[in-house]
């Protein structure tokens, strides 16, 4: 299974050319969050109908920068995965959507105990030698998806702590643009490829079950 993740797409496609020979090669597209620019329904329609068109499979949660009714609209598409899991080929993808609180205040934050209640909410019945992908806009805490521009973490520790427990396969995040990176935590390997407007996209390959491959790449100029 070949999995491509976006991240912070923020209502900008003009990378959309480049992008869509490796999105129509992929099993499984993810978009990790902020598909708007402080957006609603309507403009997140604008971002997913046009991906779509060139992906056999797409999946995403909201940002801290869509408005929650981006969420409903998700939902409505099938394609949601906020508090959620739909299986693929026997693996679980699951995800949250929103940030914790920001400096400036953004419409879709949550606290971090909420973070863990809806993690939870998404694993529901899901066995513990199952394979998972997370997709949470929100990083966890203390990587290097997490590592704002002054230096400090600003993470989930709930995130960190549902991965730690349960290992998923990846954890496809975004959310801190300064964040670009690959890091782990147990055995589980976080990327956040940076906004889409960088040109940054994370590719995976899971084989029999097991993460076979992963990386940050870069669209052409």
């Amino acid at each position: 299974m070949k999995i491509i993740a976006l991240a912070d797409l923020h209502g900008d496609l003009g990378r959309l050319p480049a992008l869509a020979p490796v999105l129509e090669a992929a099993d499984v597209v993810l978009l990790a969050g902020d598909l708007t620019h402080f957006g609603r329904a309507q403009a997140a329609q604008a971002v997913i109908v046009p991906l779509r068109r060139h992906s056999r499979r797409l999946f995403a949660v909201s940002g801290n920068c869509d408005y929650p009714e981006v969420e409903d609209y998700l939902a409505r598409e099938g394609i949601g995965l906020h508090a959620r899991h739909e299986l693929v080929e026997g693996i679980a993808f699951l995800g949250v959507g929103g940030s914790l609180p920001c400096p400036g205040r953004t419409p879709n934050e949550r606290p971090d105990d909420e973070f863990a209640l809806l993690l939870e909410r998404a694993a529901a019945g899901l066995g513990p030698h199952l394979g998972m992908v997370l997709l949470s806009h929100q990083p966890p805490f203390e990587t290097i998806t997490d590592l704002a521009y002054l230096g400090g973490h600003v993470g989930s520790q709930a995130v960190r702590e549902f991965i730690t427990t349960r290992q998923p396969l990846a954890c496809f995040t975004g959310h801190i643009h300064e964040g670009r990176g690959q890091d782990a935590v147990g055995r589980t390997v976080v990327a956040n490829p940076g906004p889409l407007r960088w040109g940054g996209y994370t590719y995976a390959e899971i084989t029999a079950g097991r993460l076979a491959a992963l990386e940050i790449r870069q669209l052409p100029a």
